[in-house]
């Protein structure tokens, strides 16, 4: 198997990007990078410091003091911001709500967006999030769409809250997935969009062993 690829898997919120973007990274040898963990951290941190989350400038400002870096972990990596874990804080449900608008800012997507391309520009990487083979990683050899239905996608979020112990109603869930589905398609700075050559796979009816056999026989294909 090649080292060098890039891997780009995009999707909407809760389609299975994240836990199958670990495994195929590990069962590759590869490196993982978790996107949304990063504009996670961000919108943690601004609430953490109260600053108005559509206040460009402040959010800017914060974030040339913030240093956020990942440790690999089980079953999850662990995410840290100036060297304090918030890995289970950055899922709870005021984050999860709030993401969307840290990444509508134009200043937070870009600078995240070097990070990003610096950690990729040796290949042997899998990168997901919601833009990343259209605009973070538009060369990359290999691009994925995951797509799910939203009572699919809640069902999954749902469970996955119960796991970590966060309660949570399922209808709630099914609105704010659709409320994000519509933010991240229509903000003005690198909306949620599938690349011209990505592979759309649609994991509704899928489990995600089937999903990661799926994505692997594509990336056999360009190795």
């Amino acid at each position: 198997m090649s080292k060098d690829l890039q891997i780009a898997i995009d999707g909407p919120a809760s389609a299975g990007k994240s836990t199958v973007a670990k495994i195929i990274a590990a069962k590759l040898g590869y490196i993982y990078c978790d996107t949304g963990a990063m504009y996670r951290a961000v919108t943690y941190k601004a609430l953490q410091d109260r600053i108005d989350l559509t206040d460009e400038q402040a959010v800017m400002q914060m974030l040339s003091d913030t240093k956020i870096t990942f440790i690999p972990g089980e079953p999850v990596q662990k995410v840290f911001v100036n060297n304090q874990e918030i890995t289970k804080e950055i899922r709870q449900p005021e984050v999860t709500n709030s993401v969307s608008t840290i990444a509508a800012l134009q200043g937070v997507r870009k600078r995240l967006t070097v990070d990003q391309r610096k950690l990729a520009e040796n290949g042997g990487i899998v990168m997901d999030g919601r833009d990343i083979g259209s605009t973070v990683l538009p060369n990359a050899q290999v691009k994925i769409f995951l797509i799910a239905s939203v009572d699919e996608r809640a069902e999954r979020r749902y469970k996955e809250n119960i796991q970590k112990g966060i309660t949570t109603d399922l209808e709630t869930l099914k609105q704010e997935i659709a409320v994000r589905d519509q933010k991240d398609s229509t903000r003005k700075v690198s909306p949620l969009t599938k690349a011209d050559d990505a592979i759309e796979v649609d994991t509704t009816s899928m489990n995600i062993e089937q999903v990661v056999a799926k994505i692997l026989e594509i990336v056999a294909k360009k190795s």
